[in-house]
């Protein structure tokens, strides 16, 4: 348990909670802007640098986008050693890039009286399933774990039944609570019937299965998949919970095949970590044909509300609203209404009728359009949008993808997305980034052929007239950024915000564009205040600060946490697209930031972890 480990960011999230909050307040407003860089450590991997390294033993532990663990001096920076999988022979050799958003740390309650091979281990997800233990003194991976499987040193999901097609993989990083490791899987979900999205505990030690947990009810199995967490997973160490924010069923844009309920679909599930088994459960999207995917873990934190303090789990959406859930129970903080929403005009399909969206708090994000909302660089392309909005269907958040194209706003990257949301319990503010860039969804019927199952997982179609295939359906879709014809959202800005929402009144204390634009060499001026794509998040410190990255821009920034004023920032090597985190070492506290790039922001890619600390 974390209890034993003296750290002060074990998990992605800081707390296995995953608030992103620190109690450390050595650096605070009064001396922020004296920070600079301790050190920076290269990994020579230089690809979607996702990572948020963890604190422990010590150490600070990240993995790499080439399936490595990587364990670096948390005061030098030095590399202590690194674990790859295909040197050691594990597994075989696979050059892919992936996303590794975290690793996982154990330690032996009792560490004299520990027999196992490793009394302290690093877990890690790959891309193919497979569940890594490695000592996290050494590195060498331990023998011990899947050795009952007779594959010492991993588990790997594809031991257990999918019940489906396509890709097991994960990007995001297990989770520890108490003697079991939680791991999830991620799915392909275009195929009618992909894999289900499981979710399995193992035995720290053996990596014997201890629990698994399906989302798609047992009758269901054949008909449909996914339903699956890619995203980060949060717990309660004292309740024994694992909170899971679940992805829609599959086929993601055409539910035609699965009109029968599928309660934990698009949904926040709490589960016994002993056992698996579910708590509670709120489906935060019926019948999800947007791809709604909950895009982050519920933050379990103990926010005060009507003159009491609540211990809650609040979860975050792509659609740019929080769902705020006793942590216990499951029942709403704030009342949730059924709103009505547009039917679709899809042959086959039958959309939900209603849709819960909580009264409070208020969205963090822009959730209506209009057509004088269209925005553009000149009077040719912003007319150019508004003739484009006429044309398309658009009538509110929950328009259904269609034939004739349908305008989707927050679009499918949100909104909120992964790491995008940190609590200061000081202040009682919720800090989220958001996203306001639309998203154009139209079906393209295949005259009654269906597409073969696609063996790799496709990529997001950026407006292939042909679509991207949805084996087991009648239909391919085609979904791309609702952009002008000079390549500018239509949308209006900001395109990339943060917010600051009091917890107690739901309502918004400050809210600001954050970063600025990089693109063809050119860095626009931050007045403009358009703010720009976000990938990453925030994480809030008792030092009353808030820290990000996540901008096209390069810049590590610190903000007044009360008002959201910048009051430092450092130019990276490359973009920061993670989330940082912060730890105290030999006295003195330091700030990391994965310093990486991202193809999807058109930022140049990198291998920098950078520290920072005061003089």
């Amino acid at each position: 348990m974390f209890a034993q480990t003296g750290s002060d960011w074990p998990t992605f999230g800081g707390p296995v909670g995953g608030g992103q909050y620190s109690e450390l307040n050595q650096i605070n407003p009064s001396n922020v802007d004296d920070l600079e860089v301790a050190w920076v450590h290269n990994s020579g991997d230089s690809a979607w640098l996702e990572a948020t390294p963890i604190h422990a033993n010590h150490m600070l532990y990240y993995c790499s986008p080439m399936n490595r663990i990587i364990a670096i001096d948390p005061v030098t920076g030095e590399e202590t050693w690194r674990f790859d999988p295909y040197s050691t022979g594990l597994v075989e050799e696979d050059s892919r890039v992936a996303r590794c958003r975290s690793v996982a740390y154990w330690e032996a309650a009792d560490l004299d009286q520990e027999t196992s091979v490793c009394p302290k281990r690093v877990f890690k997800g790959d891309i193919h399933g497979n569940l890594y233990a490695v000592n996290a003194d050494t590195g060498e991976y331990c023998s011990d774990f899947g050795a009952v499987n007779n594959h010492p040193g991993f588990v790997t999901h594809w031991d257990y039944e999918g019940n489906g097609v396509g890709p097991r993989h994960t990007t995001s990083g297990p989770l520890v609570i108490g003697d079991i490791v939680i791991s999830a899987v991620g799915v392909e979900d275009s195929p009618v019937n992909a894999s289900d999205g499981f979710v399995r505990g193992f035995n720290v030690r053996t990596g014997e299965l201890v629990w698994e947990f399906n989302p798609i009810p047992e009758d269901r199995i054949n008909e449909v998949g996914a339903a699956n967490v890619w995203s980060t997973i949060s717990g309660d160490v004292e309740r024994k919970l694992v909170f899971l924010p679940t992805t829609s069923p599959s086929s993601d844009f055409y539910g035609g095949t699965r009109t029968f309920p599928i309660p934990y679909g698009t949904a926040t599930v709490a589960l016994s970590s002993d056992t698996g088994e579910v708590v509670w459960s709120y489906q935060i999207v019926k019948h999800d044909v947007y791809d709604y995917d909950l895009p982050g873990h519920p933050l379990n934190v103990t926010i005060r509300h009507n003159g009491e303090f609540k211990d809650v789990a609040i979860q975050q959406t792509k659609h740019g609203y929080l769902f705020v859930f006793d942590t216990e129970t499951g029942e709403p903080i704030f009342p949730i209404i059924d709103k009505a929403i547009p039917a679709s005009d899809v042959p086959g399909e039958v959309t939900a009728a209603t849709q819960p969206l909580p009264t409070l708090p208020v969205p963090f994000t822009m959730t209506e359009l209009t057509r004088d909302d269209m925005y553009g660089f000149t009077p040719f392309d912003r007319a150019w949008c508004q003739n484009r909005f006429d044309e398309l269907r658009y009538e509110g958040m929950f328009t259904p993808p269609s034939i004739q194209g349908s305008l989707h706003f927050p679009g499918f990257a949100g909104g909120g997305n992964w790491g995008g949301a940190a609590f200061d319990p000081v202040n009682n503010l919720l800090i989220v980034k958001s996203l306001n860039i639309g998203t154009v969804h139209n079906l393209i019927p295949t005259d009654g052929e269906t597409d073969a199952i696609a063996e790799g997982t496709p990529g997001e179609n950026m407006g292939d007239p042909n679509g991207d295939p949805m084996p087991g359906t009648n239909y391919r879709t085609n979904n791309r950024q609702f952009l002008s014809p000079l390549g500018v959202p239509c949308t209006p800005p900001p395109w990339g915000s943060l917010t600051a929402i009091d917890m107690d009144s739901g309502q918004i204390a400050w809210q600001q564009p954050f970063g600025r634009i990089t693109r063809y060499g050119i860095t626009f001026p931050e007045f403009l205040g358009w703010g720009t794509s976000i990938i990453g998040g925030p994480i809030t410190t008792a030092g009353g600060l808030i820290f990000m990255g996540a901008s096209m821009d390069k810049l590590f920034r610190a903000l007044d946490v009360k008002t959201g004023e910048e009051l430092w920032s450092h130019e990276l090597p490359y973009a920061g697209m993670a989330v940082p985190m912060t730890y105290m070492e030999n006295g003195e506290q330091y700030v990391v930031m994965a310093a990486g790039g991202n193809r999807r922001t058109f930022t140049k890619e990198g291998d920098a972890i950078v520290a920072f600390k005061l003089p």
